[in-house]
């Protein structure tokens, strides 16, 4: 096998420790998602806002859209190899938007203010390959963006590319000019296409309400051209998606997530891949996604013996890749962080007392109104109430779905 390609595991992978309970069941000790472990280290405060006082939060057409392009790439490698191709990616984004809607019928307010929010960039970076080290083990925390398109078929098929089976797929795939390369085009929604519409973008002074839905499609072909730019999925056969892992960690603590995607190689190796569309500061949401990840690896470790080899963001607006390879030992250590924040999370509970911490990120807080760094005051704390089965968490860039997404 080439470092190109990564093949499901022959075997069904080992099954989790028994006294982690499964999907829907109650855990009766505490347990954290890196969603509400992430919020905890950002800002105390925001945690109980989310957590404790479930204060609403309006999902914003950057949330919905990331939704929607997750919702599109788990379709995607539903067809066989061969049919992953961009112009399949665009055929699913109106289905797949449909099928939100049948889940959140409320989304489609979204689209009814007077002005529709600017979509990412109409146009993805020029790069069309990512060069010759996206196929080699990539540095820790180090960021490859894709390599101009004159460097691109040379770098994919050299003969330098290792042999092995490191869990590093191929990370760019040059497009023949017959296939669009900048532009994902997407099909008819909402009573108009987007194509007419798509030349207007970014930041469309909408007409109507169907145009609003074009544009923001169209934002979403957008993000589906970054993805083409940096993987080509014809050469992937992910083992799982959207698959929502658990252990037990001191004993007590349940931590658990879902995976957007897990590649593994015949020998074993394990790749975790997230799907990054964008939203907040790159600098900060780099960090807490790579918390996310390192989550994601303790996991897989503790319950199948094997540290993954690389972690992996694809963040699909810029069209770059972030691989950062954790070892035994700094899993350790974040093991024991995430316990010790359990425990501030538990004491913070006793004293119900959950601080605000300033910083960059208070820009995009939806709870300025009850904060006292913007003169609001908190809610009364809550009585404390039965704890129900807790749904999926979304991510940053994604919104929560009432139906769990299935693994």
């Amino acid at each position: 096998m080439t470092a190109e390609t990564v093949l499901s595991p022959s075997a069904d992978p080992q099954p989790q420790p028994g006294s982690a309970p499964g999907r829907g069941e109650r855990h009766a000790g505490p347990s954290l998602s890196p969603s509400r472990a992430a919020d905890f280290k950002t800002c105390p405060l925001l945690f109980r806002f989310r957590t404790i006082d479930r204060l609403p939060e309006k999902p914003t057409p950057d949330q919905v859209r990331g939704t929607l392009v997750h919702a599109v790439l788990e379709s995607l490698f539903d067809l066989p190899a061969a049919e992953r191709t961009p112009a399949a990616a665009a055929a699913l984004v109106a289905p797949s938007w449909a099928r939100l809607l049948e889940q959140e019928p409320a989304l489609e307010a979204l689209f009814a203010e007077a002005v529709a929010t600017p979509s990412p960039a109409a146009s993805p970076p020029a790069a069309t390959t990512a060069g010759p080290q996206a196929a080699g083990a990539v540095s820790a925390g180090s960021v490859s963006a894709g390599a101009p398109a004159s460097a691109g078929p040379a770098a994919a098929s050299s003969p330098d590319a290792p042999e092995a089976d490191a869990v590093t797929a191929r990370t760019g795939e040059t497009i023949e000019p017959s296939a669009p390369a900048t532009t994902v085009p997407v099909a008819e929604a909402g009573g108009a296409r987007s194509a007419a519409v798509a030349d207007t973008l970014p930041g469309l002074e909408a007409a109507g309400e169907a145009e609003r839905i074009a544009a923001f499609l169209a934002g979403a072909g957008d993000l589906l051209a970054g993805y083409f730019a940096v993987e080509d999925p014809q050469r992937l056969e992910p083992a799982e998606r959207e698959s929502l892992v658990s252990t037990l960690v001191d004993d007590e603590l349940l931590i658990r997530g879902y995976i957007d995607r897990l590649d593994i190689s015949p020998a074993g190796d394990l790749r975790v891949v997230d799907y990054k569309t964008g939203g907040a500061p790159r600098e900060a949401f780099e960090g807490r996604a790579l918390f996310q990840l390192k989550f994601y690896a303790l996991v897989l470790w503790r319950t199948r013996g094997v540290v993954p080899r690389v972690l992996r963001l694809l963040y699909l607006k810029d069209a770059e890749i972030c691989d950062y390879s954790p070892d035994a030992a700094e899993l350790e250590r974040f093991e024991r962080t995430l316990v010790a924040l359990s425990q501030a999370i538990e004491r913070a509970k006793q004293d119900k007392d959950f601080r605000p911490k300033p910083s960059k990120l208070c820009g995009w807080c939806s709870h300025q109104a009850f904060c006292p760094e913007f003169g609001g005051t908190p809610p009364p704390y809550p009585d404390p109430q039965p704890e129900a089965v807790a749904p999926p968490e979304a991510e940053d860039d994604t919104i929560t779905l009432p139906v769990p997404r299935q693994s």
